[in-house]
């Protein structure tokens, strides 16, 4: 049986859905996959911390750790890294103009072997050495979901 396909969510990827921005329902089918064991979804630590600061500048802490608890019960599996995911992330960042957020969560990509799905435009300067999938740049279609 061949290998599931990985793909890896960015930050961004997790807001899309949480604020129902167009390009959720590709999340969400993702997410349907995944729970069905035909794809593998994972979502770096570095996620965790970006969307847990983001949303406490916007909502507060109460709706933060509301937030965390929803993304945390998805099925996914969450990457915390090691050595050589740093140093990937770290030659991500040597060469490209990215956040050091975005060259771990690259990094982690690569590390894993994952497409990483997306909404950052950041992102496009790496397209020669990761697979990415792009979510539309624009929109936003109901409110943010906790």
């Amino acid at each position: 049986m061949p290998a599931a396909e990985r793909f890896l969510l960015d930050t961004s990827a997790l807001l899309t859905l949480t604020d129902g921005e167009v390009g959720s329902e590709v999340i969400k089918h993702l997410l349907d996959q995944a729970a069905r064991g035909e794809v593998e979804v994972s979502i770096s630590a570095a996620s965790l911390m970006e969307l847990y600061y983001i949303a406490i500048q916007e909502q507060g802490e109460d709706q933060a750790a509301l937030l965390v608890g929803l993304v945390k019960s998805w099925p996914v599996s969450w990457l915390y890294p090691d050595e050589e995911t740093f140093l990937l992330a770290g030659r991500m960042k040597a060469f490209h103009r990215l956040s050091f957020a975005d060259a771990l969560i690259a990094g982690t990509a690569v590390a894993c072997a994952a497409t990483l799905v997306h909404k950052d435009p950041e992102f496009e300067t790496l397209a020669g050495e990761l697979a990415l999938r792009s979510l539309p740049y624009k929109g936003r279609s109901s409110e943010r979901e906790v």
